[in-house]
């Protein structure tokens, strides 16, 4: 008995000394499931497993995807035509990386298939995938699949649960001469599913979208927390579909708050459109359609609170919960770009006149009905969300500073009551006027 005690000492001590080699979070994280803190949403299923295309080891066998079986044999097939590859020579470039490729995922995701079977999974996810995707972005391209299913197959390839390795499909694409037309493709594909009014965006930003697919930015967003060494290990190029999507919302890192500015600055208590309004501020879009691209500027007794234009549509929840549940994987570490803008954006909107006022401004575009639903989609993303404080810390300190200013709360209530239309501000030049030739008038009679 006393052996069997001094024997489990023994793995307790021997577990407690491993674990500082545990492995620590990377910015390029295993594939997984949703964290455990979010898989009680009421509507989980909704939001986070596949409705038409099953991608990856977890949904699988999901019965509401066997059409979509069919589907990918199909694409496949046009895929090695159109590469000019054998599909035996295909499958062959993901036959000889499967154990790499294996250790994308957490290990309970595929320790029930074999390598074989997870191989012949690969290669027809990745080669769907990249058809499915050339097909869409080059019309001219035959489909033959219903549009109904086109529509939910675009939204389940960003699904956290629903992901093939980035590298799957760099093999793939690295078979031929078409490799830089399959990569526009895909830019073009994941731009299409940025979060934001196409017709807002800039050429500059878009000149910025087509950098190298395989540029790094968590890295420097990341300064202060990695090392030199961290940063020579930094991945090449994206984690999958949803890392390369939230890479190109977030746009390039900008630094916010030095460290020492955070630790100083006091806590600030935070207001939504029509208080910020009510003391002045105004809202305009930002230069760009990047989340990261906040920023205010006072001017005399009015402020100005710049953000990038966002469109809301019936993908947009969807969209931001599996990049959220994403930015929560507990080996991914990051910087809660995309849970911090969501918790921004919350913090302004609480009712339907704050969305109103936003529509107003052209930082907010409603395609998913009234101002009560916006109000209600951000609202609840935002419930469950943790955001890093640091970020937009300046943007809140100057909103704070610019709101507990009282001349300049006056003067802005004072505007506004007396100068919110044309009709008073013409009165008001006519007094001035009428006031100025008298004056005028007085001067001459004094004087002649």
């Amino acid at each position: 008995m006393g052996e069997v005690t001094e024997s489990r000492k023994e793995k307790r001590f021997k577990k407690l000394r491993d674990a500082p080699k545990s492995p620590i979070p990377s910015s390029q994280p295993k594939i997984q499931k949703v964290p455990i803190m979010l898989r009680d949403h009421k509507n989980f299923d909704k939001y986070y497993v596949p409705r038409a295309v099953a991608i990856g080891p977890f949904h699988h066998d999901n019965p509401r995807c066997k059409l979509a079986q069919k589907y990918k044999r199909m694409l496949t097939s046009k895929f090695a035509e159109f590469v000019g590859q054998k599909d035996e020579d295909l499958y062959k470039k993901i036959e000889e990386k499967i154990k790499e490729l294996r250790e994308c995922y957490v290990k309970e995701a595929t320790e029930h298939i074999n390598d074989d079977n997870l191989a012949w999974m690969l290669f027809l996810d990745g080669c769907s995938t990249l058809q499915f995707i050339y097909s869409l972005m080059n019309e001219h391209e035959e489909f033959e699949i219903k549009r109904d299913q086109v529509a939910f197959a675009q939204q389940d390839l960003f699904l956290l649960e629903n992901q093939i390795p980035y590298q799957v499909l760099e093999l793939l694409m690295s078979s031929s001469d078409k490799h830089e037309v399959l990569k526009d493709s895909i830019e073009r594909f994941v731009q299409m599913h940025i979060i934001v009014p196409v017709e807002k965006q800039s050429k500059g930003q878009e000149q910025e979208h087509k950098v190298d697919i395989t540029e790094n930015t968590e890295t420097k967003q990341q300064e202060g927390l990695t090392t030199d060494t961290d940063q020579k290990q930094q991945p090449k190029e994206p984690t999958h579909l949803l890392d390369l999507l939230r890479k190109r919302i977030l746009g390039p890192p900008k630094k916010d708050v030095p460290k020492k500015e955070v630790r100083e600055s006091p806590k600030q208590t935070f207001r939504n459109v029509q208080e910020l309004s009510a003391a002045g501020i105004h809202f305009q879009p930002s230069k760009t359609n990047f989340l990261g691209d906040i920023s205010f500027k006072s001017h005399c007794f009015a402020g100005f609170l710049s953000l990038p234009p966002i469109s809301v549509d019936d993908s947009t929840r969807p969209k931001f919960m599996n990049l959220i549940a994403y930015e929560m994987c507990p080996d991914f570490q990051n910087d809660y770009g995309v849970t911090s803008y969501i918790g921004f954006l919350d913090a302004l909107i609480d009712h339907a006149d704050d969305v109103k006022k936003l529509r107003s401004a052209s930082v907010l575009f409603n395609f998913l009905g009234s101002d009560e639903e916006v109000t209600k989609l951000f609202n609840e993303i935002g419930t469950d969300s943790v955001p890093n404080t640091a970020i937009y810390l300046s943007v809140k300190a100057e909103l704070e500073k610019h709101y507990k200013t009282k001349w300049k709360t006056w003067m802005s209530q004072f505007c506004h009551d007396h100068f919110s239309s044309p009709w008073t501000i013409l009165a008001f030049l006519g007094v001035l006027s009428a006031l100025g030739l008298s004056g005028i008038q007085t001067w001459y009679t004094v004087h002649s």
